[in-house]
């Protein structure tokens, strides 16, 4: 468990975050300035908006210590590559998609420590683990803007060859997805028996929540159906990779996974028994 922890995970997440920047080009950034009002009201949902509600509902349902913490470093994560799949089967927005995920993926080298720091503190005081908000912020970007940096780099110098192999390294990056959640699951699997059947209503709220708060506020802030629909599944669908990563190497937990990185393990399967739903609904709104 100690090479799952310390090699396979951040070479599996680096991978996954390859595969966003092979899928990424400069234009994708470009686009934040031709859609200016669209791109903060989703930065705005996801950055301010979902660590807000994250921190209510798991207050709410009386969730303390580590799988606090654990759901917090899960708010803390920007949308991923699951996120722009499922905005084009809802018909919505690709293009904001895009430009949401590869910014707010940048933006949590800042995000993600700030927001762990207050949750250790919040949730756990005196009892929280040491952790340097600096070496959280490097490790984030080490793990996120680095590889999407090489991806993006490696497209623009080898374009041809990269389009080929996409489908393929888009394949192996849904296989190590598959494996990291696998993985969490049995380093914790006595817990994740005990807390099931609270965290997985937790999950289940949490996506469907921001879900329907993200598309409600992109209406009422004047955002037309298809961008309120991608705001909507931005703010709804996180990177469980990350959140697994952030908890298992930065927070730490011996020689496995602790239970801080429980909580994204188990939304990562939820997560799409949500949010299906939510996009048979989108795609019949045209």
């Amino acid at each position: 468990m100690g090479i799952l922890v310390s090699v396979v995970l951040p070479l599996g997440l680096a991978f996954i975050m390859f595969s966003l920047g092979l899928g990424l080009t400069i234009k994708d950034f470009v686009r934040v300035g031709q859609q200016p009002l669209a791109f903060l009201v989703g930065a705005f949902s996801q950055i301010i908006l979902l660590p807000i509600v994250t921190y209510f509902l798991v207050v709410s349902f009386g969730i303390k210590a580590e799988i606090a913490v654990g759901f917090m470093i899960l708010a803390s994560c920007p949308g991923g590559v699951t996120s722009n799949i499922i905005t084009r089967m809802a018909k919505g927005d690709v293009a904001l998609s895009v430009s949401l995920t590869a910014v707010i993926s940048i933006v949590s080298m800042i995000t993600v420590p700030i927001i762990l720091g207050f949750s250790l503190s919040t949730f756990m005081g005196e009892s929280a683990p040491q952790i340097s908000i600096m070496s959280a912020s490097m490790a984030v970007f080490a793990l996120t803007v680095v590889p999407i940096v090489i991806g993006m780099t490696l497209k623009s110098l080898f374009s041809t060859a990269m389009i080929r192999s996409e489908p393929i390294i888009s394949k192996i990056a849904v296989a190590l997805f598959v494996i990291i959640v696998i993985a969490a699951v049995a380093a914790n699997w006595t817990l994740f028996v005990e807390n099931f059947w609270l965290l997985g209503p937790a999950t289940a709220t949490l996506v469907a929540v921001l879900s329907v708060a993200g598309y409600f506020m992109a209406r009422l802030l004047g955002r037309s159906q298809i961008e309120a629909k991608t705001i909507s599944i931005e703010t709804g669908v996180q990177n469980g990779t990350l959140g697994i990563a952030v908890a298992a190497i930065i927070v730490g937990g011996g020689v496995g996974m602790s239970a801080y990185a429980l909580p994204s393990a188990i939304y990562s399967i939820v997560m799409y028994l949500v949010v299906l739903p939510i996009v048979f609904v989108y795609r019949r709104m045209g």
